[in-house]
């Protein structure tokens, strides 16, 4: 994103639309630049949405999907790369703040389990923002993690110092023009999630 003024007055105009013809009883307040950075430094956000109302549950149902869904949308509305969605982030009623809370608790609940049992540990399917938050709480354990599976069924794996992690085989059809499959992805500092 080269201009986030700019960037920002589209997603205004995106929650405008949604607000107006699409009837979310929403109020939203969009913050670019470095007012918008992650107190946590779990997001590289640089447009932060924080949406209120009657019809905030909404976004937090399903475990936020709705919220997810915005961000995509935005994302690609922004034509950010994949590996830029981070870069503007939704939230209501401080979600996402309680969700990373309920990661760190997974996370070294997992610690544990892998230390006392040596075996690894499959967390459940979570989106890259999940995978990528749960990688960096996993960081500094000394255990390894991998990222596992495709698309929204993606996970990610707790392994115990020293396992040597399985190569991931693509699936029937999986190649899609994109080059050889890399198997799972390593927290090596500069992963992909």
């Amino acid at each position: 994103m080269e201009d986030l003024q700019q960037a920002a007055e589209k997603v205004a105009s995106l929650m405008r639309l949604l607000t107006t013809t699409g009837g979310l009883r929403l109020k939203f307040r969009i913050t670019a630049g470095a007012g918008a950075a992650d107190p946590d430094g779990l997001e590289r956000r640089d447009i932060y949405v924080e949406c209120k109302g009657p019809d905030s549950d909404l976004l937090t149902e399903r475990d936020g999907e709705l919220l997810r869904s915005l961000e995509h949308i935005a994302a690609k509305i922004l034509q950010l790369e994949p590996e830029d969605h981070d870069r503007i982030s939704f939230d209501t009623d401080g979600f996402k703040a309680e969700r990373a809370q309920n990661l760190r608790e997974i996370a070294e609940r997992a610690i544990d389990q892998v230390e006392d049992t040596d075996e690894p540990y499959k967390f459940g399917p979570m989106s890259s923002r999940e995978r990528r938050m749960l990688h960096l709480f996993l960081r500094d354990s000394g255990l390894q993690t991998a990222s596992s599976g495709e698309g929204p069924r993606r996970f990610v794996v707790l392994y115990p110092e020293g396992y040597r992690i399985p190569q991931e085989r693509p699936s029937p059809g999986h190649d899609r023009g994109r080059g050889p499959s890399r198997g799972p992805r390593r927290d090596s500092g500069r992963s992909r999630y």
